[in-house]
């Protein structure tokens, strides 16, 4: 079981407005103590990625907060990223770890499946993540339980992380059994995001 408060990974926005966002994100990190933002970004175009990664990375390091990016490897040594975090399960975390080097955060999203989980963690994984742990209409619709998170806090060394759909309700009931919370699409379509965080966050704050 997790003895610790649980640490906060921030998600992106999947679309970012570069005129206003690093203030928004900026004010959502001063609001809250962040361990890491994740870079989740829909847009495939190089440019645009690359703007985006140098605007959070300058923001988050300004606060010691380390930043990864989904899947785009190549932009975390160019951009000068801390890591990437990976959503196929971790299947390439043994070579990406030689090519990034020892001091890179990789982490992986393995939905609901233990096996994913167990085999990202021996390849070497930072953390792990699952989820969706809230209803959600993505994917299959079926839910990470929270007896994964309490079997997985019980049983394996490597951090796991808690996401999709956040409420409240399941930060409270998740928090002993979970190392990270990953909210995101939560606040961000919220008048004040650092509210909504703050207010989604509260059972731990």
């Amino acid at each position: 079981m997790s003895t610790e408060r649980p640490q906060i990974n921030l998600i992106t926005p999947p679309v970012l407005d570069l005129q206003t966002f690093p203030e928004v994100l900026a004010r959502v990190m001063d609001s809250v103590e962040i361990a890491c933002l994740r870079l989740s970004l829909a847009t495939k175009d190089i440019d645009d990625l690359g703007r985006a990664a140098d605007a959070c990375r300058v923001v988050a390091h300004a606060r010691d907060v380390a930043i990864v990016i989904e899947n785009h490897v190549a932009f975390v040594e160019r951009h000068g990223l801390d890591g990437l975090h990976l959503t196929d399960g971790g299947r390439n975390i043994r070579t990406l770890r030689k090519d990034l080097g020892a001091d890179a955060i990789l982490g992986a999203y393995c939905g609901i499946t233990r096996h994913d989980g167990i085999n990202a963690a021996e390849a070497g994984a930072d953390y792990v993540a699952f989820g969706p742990v809230g209803a959600s209409p993505l994917g299959t619709g079926e839910l990470a339980p929270h007896d994964l998170f309490q079997w997985w806090s019980e049983m394996i060394e490597v951090p796991v992380i808690a996401e999709g759909a956040l409420t409240r309700d399941l930060v409270a009931s998740l928090a002993p059994v979970t190392d990270f919370f990953a909210p995101g699409p939560e606040i961000w379509t919220a008048e004040d995001p650092a509210a909504a965080l703050k207010a989604l966050l509260a059972p731990i704050l």
